[in-house]
Protein backbone atom coordinates (compact mmCIF):
# COMPACT_ATOMS: atom_id res chain seq x y z
CA UNK A 1 0.00 0.00 0.00
CA UNK A 2 2.82 2.37 0.92
CA UNK A 3 4.63 1.58 -2.33
CA UNK A 4 1.47 2.32 -4.32
CA UNK A 5 0.93 5.62 -2.53
CA UNK A 6 4.58 6.52 -3.08
CA UNK A 7 4.38 5.77 -6.78
CA UNK A 8 1.15 7.72 -7.30
CA UNK A 9 2.46 10.70 -5.37
CA UNK A 10 5.58 10.73 -7.47
CA UNK A 11 3.46 10.78 -10.63
CA UNK A 12 1.58 13.80 -9.26
CA UNK A 13 4.49 15.73 -7.77
CA UNK A 14 7.79 14.67 -9.28
CA UNK A 15 9.86 16.78 -11.22
CA UNK A 16 7.39 19.57 -11.68
CA UNK A 17 9.98 21.66 -13.54
CA UNK A 18 9.33 25.17 -14.78
CA UNK A 19 11.85 26.84 -17.06
CA UNK A 20 12.28 30.59 -16.67
CA UNK A 21 15.62 31.85 -17.92
CA UNK A 22 18.30 30.04 -15.93
CA UNK A 23 15.92 29.17 -13.09
CA UNK A 24 14.76 25.63 -12.46
CA UNK A 25 12.08 24.99 -9.85
CA UNK A 26 11.83 21.44 -8.60
CA UNK A 27 9.21 19.87 -6.33
CA UNK A 28 10.35 16.65 -4.70
CA UNK A 29 9.35 14.37 -1.88
CA UNK A 30 11.77 12.46 0.34
CA UNK A 31 9.71 10.13 2.56
CA UNK A 32 6.67 7.90 2.35
CA UNK A 33 4.80 10.19 4.75
CA UNK A 34 5.50 13.25 2.62
CA UNK A 35 4.35 11.38 -0.47
CA UNK A 36 1.13 10.29 1.20
CA UNK A 37 0.48 13.78 2.60
CA UNK A 38 1.05 15.32 -0.83
CA UNK A 39 -1.31 12.83 -2.42
CA UNK A 40 -4.00 13.61 0.17
CA UNK A 41 -3.55 17.34 -0.30
CA UNK A 42 -3.93 17.08 -4.06
CA UNK A 43 -6.96 14.85 -3.64
CA UNK A 44 -8.55 17.41 -1.31
CA UNK A 45 -8.15 20.08 -3.98
CA UNK A 46 -9.61 17.89 -6.70
CA UNK A 47 -12.59 16.72 -4.63
CA UNK A 48 -13.42 20.21 -3.38
CA UNK A 49 -13.35 21.73 -6.87
CA UNK A 50 -15.30 18.85 -8.43
CA UNK A 51 -17.90 19.30 -5.69
CA UNK A 52 -17.96 23.03 -6.45
CA UNK A 53 -18.73 22.18 -10.08
CA UNK A 54 -21.66 20.00 -8.97
CA UNK A 55 -23.03 22.79 -6.78
CA UNK A 56 -22.61 25.26 -9.64
CA UNK A 57 -24.64 22.93 -11.87
CA UNK A 58 -27.47 23.27 -9.33
CA UNK A 59 -28.05 26.73 -10.80
CA UNK A 60 -29.31 24.97 -13.95
CA UNK A 61 -31.57 22.84 -11.76
CA UNK A 62 -33.02 25.86 -9.98
CA UNK A 63 -33.57 27.64 -13.30
CA UNK A 64 -35.46 24.66 -14.74
CA UNK A 65 -37.56 24.04 -11.61
CA UNK A 66 -38.57 27.68 -11.29
CA UNK A 67 -39.25 28.10 -15.00
CA UNK A 68 -41.27 24.87 -15.21
CA UNK A 69 -43.41 25.79 -12.20
CA UNK A 70 -44.27 29.22 -13.62
CA UNK A 71 -45.94 30.41 -16.83
CA UNK A 72 -44.42 30.45 -20.31
CA UNK A 73 -44.45 34.24 -20.40
CA UNK A 74 -41.99 34.33 -17.48
CA UNK A 75 -39.40 31.75 -18.58
CA UNK A 76 -36.83 34.21 -19.99
CA UNK A 77 -36.99 36.29 -16.82
CA UNK A 78 -36.43 33.21 -14.65
CA UNK A 79 -33.39 32.22 -16.69
CA UNK A 80 -31.98 35.74 -16.58
CA UNK A 81 -32.42 35.98 -12.82
CA UNK A 82 -30.68 32.66 -12.21
CA UNK A 83 -27.84 33.59 -14.54
CA UNK A 84 -27.36 36.93 -12.82
CA UNK A 85 -27.72 35.47 -9.33
CA UNK A 86 -24.51 33.60 -9.92
CA UNK A 87 -22.78 36.34 -11.92
CA UNK A 88 -23.64 39.24 -9.58
CA UNK A 89 -23.21 36.97 -6.59
CA UNK A 90 -19.70 35.89 -7.60
CA UNK A 91 -18.52 39.49 -7.86
CA UNK A 92 -20.22 40.48 -4.60
CA UNK A 93 -18.79 37.51 -2.72
CA UNK A 94 -15.30 38.19 -4.06
CA UNK A 95 -15.40 41.90 -3.24
CA UNK A 96 -17.16 41.87 0.14
CA UNK A 97 -18.91 38.67 1.18
CA UNK A 98 -15.93 36.32 1.55
CA UNK A 99 -14.13 38.79 3.81
CA UNK A 100 -17.20 39.30 6.00
CA UNK A 101 -17.73 35.55 6.25
CA UNK A 102 -14.21 34.22 6.70
CA UNK A 103 -12.00 37.19 7.50
CA UNK A 104 -10.40 37.73 10.89
CA UNK A 105 -13.06 38.27 13.53
CA UNK A 106 -12.37 39.21 17.13
CA UNK A 107 -16.04 39.61 18.05
CA UNK A 108 -17.60 36.56 16.36
CA UNK A 109 -20.00 38.75 14.38
CA UNK A 110 -18.22 39.24 11.01
CA UNK A 111 -14.81 39.25 9.37
CA UNK A 112 -12.81 42.41 8.96
CA UNK A 113 -10.24 41.62 6.27
CA UNK A 114 -9.70 39.64 3.08
CA UNK A 115 -11.97 41.78 0.91
CA UNK A 116 -11.31 41.43 -2.84
CA UNK A 117 -9.30 38.33 -1.78
CA UNK A 118 -6.57 40.73 -0.64
CA UNK A 119 -3.75 38.79 0.95
CA UNK A 120 -5.27 35.52 -0.21
CA UNK A 121 -4.80 35.56 -3.94
CA UNK A 122 -1.16 36.51 -4.46
CA UNK A 123 1.69 34.26 -5.65
CA UNK A 124 2.91 33.72 -2.10
CA UNK A 125 -0.47 32.98 -0.54
CA UNK A 126 -1.90 29.59 0.29
CA UNK A 127 -3.57 28.27 -2.91
CA UNK A 128 -6.05 26.34 -0.76
CA UNK A 129 -7.84 29.62 -0.08
CA UNK A 130 -8.67 29.90 -3.78
CA UNK A 131 -10.19 26.41 -3.88
CA UNK A 132 -12.07 27.17 -0.67
CA UNK A 133 -13.30 30.49 -2.10
CA UNK A 134 -14.66 28.77 -5.19
CA UNK A 135 -16.57 26.22 -3.11
CA UNK A 136 -18.00 28.90 -0.82
CA UNK A 137 -18.88 31.14 -3.77
CA UNK A 138 -21.24 28.56 -5.28
CA UNK A 139 -22.90 28.21 -1.86
CA UNK A 140 -23.46 31.96 -1.63
CA UNK A 141 -25.05 32.00 -5.09
CA UNK A 142 -27.34 29.14 -4.07
CA UNK A 143 -28.69 31.18 -1.15
CA UNK A 144 -29.40 34.06 -3.51
CA UNK A 145 -31.11 32.02 -6.21
CA UNK A 146 -33.62 30.50 -3.77
CA UNK A 147 -35.41 33.85 -3.71
CA UNK A 148 -35.94 33.93 -7.46
CA UNK A 149 -38.82 31.44 -7.48
CA UNK A 150 -40.78 33.07 -4.65
CA UNK A 151 -40.64 36.42 -6.45
CA UNK A 152 -41.35 35.05 -9.90
CA UNK A 153 -43.53 36.69 -12.57
CA UNK A 154 -43.94 40.15 -11.03
CA UNK A 155 -40.50 41.52 -10.08
CA UNK A 156 -38.61 44.35 -11.76
CA UNK A 157 -35.33 43.03 -13.10
CA UNK A 158 -33.34 46.05 -11.88
CA UNK A 159 -34.66 45.61 -8.34
CA UNK A 160 -33.76 41.96 -8.44
CA UNK A 161 -30.17 42.69 -9.50
CA UNK A 162 -29.74 44.90 -6.45
CA UNK A 163 -31.03 42.14 -4.20
CA UNK A 164 -28.72 39.51 -5.75
CA UNK A 165 -25.70 41.65 -5.03
CA UNK A 166 -26.68 42.55 -1.47
CA UNK A 167 -27.55 39.01 -0.38
CA UNK A 168 -24.16 37.65 -1.49
CA UNK A 169 -22.24 40.66 -0.25
CA UNK A 170 -23.93 41.09 3.11
CA UNK A 171 -26.99 39.11 4.24
CA UNK A 172 -25.69 35.59 3.60
CA UNK A 173 -22.04 36.17 4.62
CA UNK A 174 -22.84 37.79 7.97
CA UNK A 175 -24.90 34.85 9.16
CA UNK A 176 -22.39 32.48 7.56
CA UNK A 177 -19.65 34.03 9.69
CA UNK A 178 -21.67 33.28 12.83
CA UNK A 179 -21.89 29.58 11.99
CA UNK A 180 -18.87 28.77 9.79
CA UNK A 181 -16.31 31.56 10.28
CA UNK A 182 -13.68 29.31 11.84
CA UNK A 183 -13.43 27.27 8.64
CA UNK A 184 -10.82 29.88 7.68
CA UNK A 185 -9.83 32.92 9.77
CA UNK A 186 -13.08 33.80 11.54
CA UNK A 187 -14.72 32.75 14.79
CA UNK A 188 -18.53 32.88 14.83
CA UNK A 189 -20.54 33.20 18.03
CA UNK A 190 -22.99 30.47 16.99
CA UNK A 191 -20.34 27.88 16.22
CA UNK A 192 -18.74 28.76 19.54
CA UNK A 193 -21.95 27.55 21.19
CA UNK A 194 -21.72 24.22 19.34
CA UNK A 195 -24.24 24.95 16.57
CA UNK A 196 -24.60 22.01 14.15
CA UNK A 197 -25.14 22.82 10.48
CA UNK A 198 -22.63 20.80 8.51
CA UNK A 199 -23.59 21.80 4.97
CA UNK A 200 -26.15 24.58 5.38
CA UNK A 201 -29.79 23.68 6.12
CA UNK A 202 -29.92 27.02 7.89
CA UNK A 203 -26.79 28.85 6.71
CA UNK A 204 -27.72 28.48 3.04
CA UNK A 205 -31.31 27.29 2.73
CA UNK A 206 -33.17 28.97 5.55
CA UNK A 207 -31.31 32.22 4.93
CA UNK A 208 -32.49 32.06 1.32
CA UNK A 209 -35.96 30.84 2.30
CA UNK A 210 -36.64 33.58 4.85
CA UNK A 211 -35.39 36.23 2.41
CA UNK A 212 -37.79 34.72 -0.14
CA UNK A 213 -40.62 35.11 2.36
CA UNK A 214 -39.80 38.78 2.81
CA UNK A 215 -39.69 39.32 -0.94
CA UNK A 216 -43.04 37.59 -1.53
CA UNK A 217 -44.70 39.66 1.21
CA UNK A 218 -43.38 43.00 -0.06
CA UNK A 219 -44.29 42.17 -3.66
CA UNK A 220 -47.76 40.84 -2.96
CA UNK A 221 -49.47 38.06 -4.94
CA UNK A 222 -49.64 37.71 -8.70
CA UNK A 223 -52.72 39.10 -10.40
CA UNK A 224 -55.58 36.62 -10.21
CA UNK A 225 -53.96 34.39 -7.60
CA UNK A 226 -56.64 35.08 -4.98
CA UNK A 227 -60.31 35.76 -5.58
CA UNK A 228 -62.41 38.58 -4.14
CA UNK A 229 -63.65 36.28 -1.39
CA UNK A 230 -60.15 35.11 -0.58
CA UNK A 231 -60.32 31.82 -2.46
CA UNK A 232 -56.99 30.40 -3.61
CA UNK A 233 -56.69 29.96 -7.37
CA UNK A 234 -54.12 27.65 -8.90
CA UNK A 235 -51.80 29.13 -11.53
CA UNK A 236 -50.32 26.01 -13.17
CA UNK A 237 -46.75 25.91 -14.33
CA UNK A 238 -46.19 25.67 -18.07
CA UNK A 239 -43.63 22.84 -18.23
CA UNK A 240 -43.69 20.15 -15.55
CA UNK A 241 -41.20 17.90 -17.42
CA UNK A 242 -38.71 20.78 -17.27
CA UNK A 243 -39.33 21.14 -13.53
CA UNK A 244 -38.82 17.40 -13.03
CA UNK A 245 -35.50 17.45 -14.89
CA UNK A 246 -34.50 20.41 -12.73
CA UNK A 247 -35.16 18.40 -9.58
CA UNK A 248 -32.99 15.53 -10.85
CA UNK A 249 -30.20 18.02 -11.56
CA UNK A 250 -30.54 19.46 -8.06
CA UNK A 251 -30.50 15.96 -6.54
CA UNK A 252 -27.25 15.27 -8.42
CA UNK A 253 -25.82 18.62 -7.38
CA UNK A 254 -26.54 17.86 -3.73
CA UNK A 255 -23.94 15.08 -3.91
CA UNK A 256 -21.45 17.93 -4.25
CA UNK A 257 -23.26 20.18 -1.79
CA UNK A 258 -23.25 17.83 1.21
CA UNK A 259 -20.28 15.45 0.73
CA UNK A 260 -18.26 18.33 -0.72
CA UNK A 261 -18.56 20.21 2.55
CA UNK A 262 -15.93 17.87 3.98
CA UNK A 263 -13.45 19.57 1.60
CA UNK A 264 -11.52 16.34 2.09
CA UNK A 265 -11.23 13.44 -0.31
CA UNK A 266 -11.52 10.54 2.10
CA UNK A 267 -13.90 7.79 3.19
CA UNK A 268 -16.11 10.13 5.25
CA UNK A 269 -17.99 11.18 2.11
CA UNK A 270 -19.53 7.72 1.69
CA UNK A 271 -21.85 8.06 4.69
CA UNK A 272 -22.85 11.57 3.60
CA UNK A 273 -23.76 10.33 0.12
CA UNK A 274 -26.00 7.68 1.68
CA UNK A 275 -27.78 9.95 4.19
CA UNK A 276 -28.31 12.60 1.50
CA UNK A 277 -29.85 10.13 -0.94
CA UNK A 278 -32.07 8.38 1.60
CA UNK A 279 -33.52 11.62 2.93
CA UNK A 280 -34.31 12.87 -0.59
CA UNK A 281 -35.98 9.58 -1.53
CA UNK A 282 -38.10 9.49 1.62
CA UNK A 283 -39.00 13.14 1.14
CA UNK A 284 -40.40 12.36 -2.30
CA UNK A 285 -42.25 9.24 -1.12
CA UNK A 286 -43.91 10.88 1.86
CA UNK A 287 -44.77 14.07 0.00
CA UNK A 288 -46.45 11.93 -2.66
CA UNK A 289 -48.54 10.03 -0.11
CA UNK A 290 -49.39 13.22 1.80
CA UNK A 291 -50.60 14.94 -1.37
CA UNK A 292 -52.50 11.77 -2.32
CA UNK A 293 -54.36 11.85 0.99
CA UNK A 294 -55.03 15.59 0.87
CA UNK A 295 -55.90 16.04 -2.81
CA UNK A 296 -57.06 12.51 -3.75
CA UNK A 297 -54.33 12.32 -6.41
CA UNK A 298 -50.53 11.93 -6.17
CA UNK A 299 -49.48 15.48 -7.07
CA UNK A 300 -46.34 15.84 -9.20
CA UNK A 301 -45.47 19.33 -7.98
CA UNK A 302 -45.70 18.37 -4.33
CA UNK A 303 -43.72 15.18 -4.93
CA UNK A 304 -40.93 17.04 -6.69
CA UNK A 305 -40.80 19.55 -3.85
CA UNK A 306 -40.79 16.62 -1.43
CA UNK A 307 -37.50 15.39 -2.87
CA UNK A 308 -36.03 18.87 -2.51
CA UNK A 309 -37.42 19.13 1.02
CA UNK A 310 -35.68 15.89 1.95
CA UNK A 311 -32.42 17.21 0.52
CA UNK A 312 -32.72 20.49 2.43
CA UNK A 313 -33.73 18.67 5.61
CA UNK A 314 -30.66 16.41 5.67
CA UNK A 315 -28.14 19.11 4.78
CA UNK A 316 -27.44 20.17 8.37
CA UNK A 317 -27.02 16.69 9.81
CA UNK A 318 -25.76 14.70 6.82
CA UNK A 319 -22.43 13.98 8.53
CA UNK A 320 -23.67 13.27 12.06
CA UNK A 321 -26.88 11.23 11.70
CA UNK A 322 -27.33 7.57 10.78
CA UNK A 323 -28.91 6.31 7.55
CA UNK A 324 -32.01 5.26 9.51
CA UNK A 325 -32.30 8.74 11.02
CA UNK A 326 -31.91 10.20 7.53
CA UNK A 327 -35.02 8.33 6.38
CA UNK A 328 -37.00 9.80 9.28
CA UNK A 329 -35.70 13.30 8.60
CA UNK A 330 -36.61 12.99 4.93
CA UNK A 331 -40.05 11.55 5.63
CA UNK A 332 -40.96 14.39 7.99
CA UNK A 333 -39.57 16.91 5.49
CA UNK A 334 -41.83 15.46 2.77
CA UNK A 335 -44.92 15.69 4.95
CA UNK A 336 -43.98 19.12 6.26
CA UNK A 337 -43.43 20.70 2.85
CA UNK A 338 -46.91 19.77 1.59
CA UNK A 339 -48.61 21.14 4.69
CA UNK A 340 -46.46 24.28 4.63
CA UNK A 341 -47.21 25.05 0.97
CA UNK A 342 -50.94 24.80 1.65
CA UNK A 343 -50.78 26.93 4.81
CA UNK A 344 -48.64 29.66 3.23
CA UNK A 345 -50.98 29.79 0.24
CA UNK A 346 -53.97 30.18 2.56
CA UNK A 347 -52.16 33.05 4.26
CA UNK A 348 -52.27 34.75 0.82
CA UNK A 349 -48.50 34.71 0.48
CA UNK A 350 -47.90 33.88 -3.18
CA UNK A 351 -44.86 31.64 -3.56
CA UNK A 352 -45.11 30.17 -7.08
CA UNK A 353 -42.55 27.39 -6.54
CA UNK A 354 -42.82 26.70 -2.80
CA UNK A 355 -39.37 28.13 -2.04
CA UNK A 356 -40.27 29.31 1.46
CA UNK A 357 -41.62 25.89 2.41
CA UNK A 358 -38.80 23.86 0.84
CA UNK A 359 -35.89 25.99 1.98
CA UNK A 360 -37.07 28.08 4.91
CA UNK A 361 -39.38 25.69 6.77
CA UNK A 362 -37.58 22.42 5.94
CA UNK A 363 -34.22 24.09 6.49
CA UNK A 364 -35.32 24.95 10.03
CA UNK A 365 -36.62 21.41 10.57
CA UNK A 366 -33.36 19.92 9.26
CA UNK A 367 -31.29 22.05 11.62
CA UNK A 368 -33.35 20.95 14.59
CA UNK A 369 -33.18 17.34 13.39
CA UNK A 370 -29.39 17.50 13.26
CA UNK A 371 -29.49 17.94 17.03
CA UNK A 372 -32.32 15.51 17.72
CA UNK A 373 -30.75 12.66 15.74
CA UNK A 374 -27.10 13.42 16.51
CA UNK A 375 -25.23 10.09 16.61
CA UNK A 376 -23.24 11.33 19.60
CA UNK A 377 -26.47 11.80 21.53
CA UNK A 378 -28.46 14.93 22.16
CA UNK A 379 -28.79 17.12 25.21
CA UNK A 380 -30.90 20.07 26.21
CA UNK A 381 -27.92 22.30 25.45
CA UNK A 382 -27.62 20.95 21.89
CA UNK A 383 -31.32 21.43 21.17
CA UNK A 384 -31.31 24.90 22.73
CA UNK A 385 -28.33 25.89 20.59
CA UNK A 386 -30.03 24.59 17.45
CA UNK A 387 -33.17 26.57 18.26
CA UNK A 388 -31.13 29.72 18.89
CA UNK A 389 -29.46 29.28 15.49
CA UNK A 390 -32.82 28.75 13.77
CA UNK A 391 -34.29 31.84 15.45
CA UNK A 392 -31.23 33.99 14.73
CA UNK A 393 -31.36 33.01 11.05
CA UNK A 394 -35.03 33.98 10.77
CA UNK A 395 -34.63 37.31 12.57
CA UNK A 396 -31.52 38.24 10.61
CA UNK A 397 -32.47 37.11 7.12
CA UNK A 398 -36.16 38.00 7.15
CA UNK A 399 -35.51 41.33 8.88
CA UNK A 400 -32.58 42.39 6.68
CA UNK A 401 -34.32 41.27 3.48
CA UNK A 402 -37.57 43.00 4.45
CA UNK A 403 -35.71 46.27 4.95
CA UNK A 404 -33.82 45.76 1.69
CA UNK A 405 -36.94 45.04 -0.36
CA UNK A 406 -38.79 47.97 1.18
CA UNK A 407 -35.92 50.30 0.26
CA UNK A 408 -35.80 48.94 -3.29
CA UNK A 409 -39.59 49.30 -3.56
CA UNK A 410 -39.49 52.93 -2.43
CA UNK A 411 -36.59 53.89 -4.73
CA UNK A 412 -36.11 52.10 -8.04
CA UNK A 413 -39.25 50.00 -7.59
CA UNK A 414 -39.67 46.28 -6.98
CA UNK A 415 -42.88 45.28 -8.78
CA UNK A 416 -43.76 45.68 -12.42
CA UNK A 417 -46.99 47.42 -13.43
CA UNK A 418 -50.32 45.64 -13.81
CA UNK A 419 -50.20 46.08 -17.56
CA UNK A 420 -46.69 44.65 -17.77
CA UNK A 421 -47.63 41.68 -15.62
CA UNK A 422 -50.59 40.86 -17.83
CA UNK A 423 -48.44 41.06 -20.94
CA UNK A 424 -45.69 39.00 -19.37
CA UNK A 425 -42.43 39.90 -17.68
CA UNK A 426 -40.39 38.36 -20.51
CA UNK A 427 -41.49 40.81 -23.17
CA UNK A 428 -41.75 43.87 -20.90
CA UNK A 429 -38.46 43.40 -19.04
CA UNK A 430 -36.36 41.63 -21.69
CA UNK A 431 -38.07 42.29 -25.01
CA UNK A 432 -38.33 38.66 -26.04
CA UNK A 433 -40.28 35.43 -25.61
CA UNK A 434 -39.01 32.03 -24.52
CA UNK A 435 -41.22 30.26 -27.09
CA UNK A 436 -41.82 32.59 -30.02
CA UNK A 437 -43.85 30.15 -32.09
CA UNK A 438 -45.97 28.98 -29.16
CA UNK A 439 -46.47 32.13 -27.11
CA UNK A 440 -49.78 32.45 -25.29
CA UNK A 441 -51.22 35.22 -23.16
CA UNK A 442 -51.30 33.02 -20.08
Amino acid sequence: MKKAAWALALLLAIPAIAFGGDEVIELTVTTNKEAIDLLQTNLNYVWTLVAACLVFFMQAGFAMVESGFTRAKSAVNIMMKNLMDFSMGSVAFWAIGFGLMFGTSKTGWFGTDGFFLSGWGGPDSDPWVLAFWMFQCVFAATAATIVSGAMAERTKFTGYLVYSFVVCAFIYPVFGSWAWGSLLNGSGWLEGMGFIDFAGSTVVHSIGGWAALAGAIVLGPRLGKYGKKGEVRAIPGHNIPMAAIGVFILWLGWFGFNPGSTTTGDSSIAMIFVTTNLSAACGAVFAMFTSWLMFKKPDIGMTLNGALAGLVGITAGCANVSPTSATIIGAISGILVVISVVVIDRMHIDDPVGAVSVHGVCGAWGTLAAGLFNMGGFTTKIITTQLIGIGAAFIWSFGAALILFKIIDMTIGLRISKEDELMGVDITEHGTHAYNDFQTIN
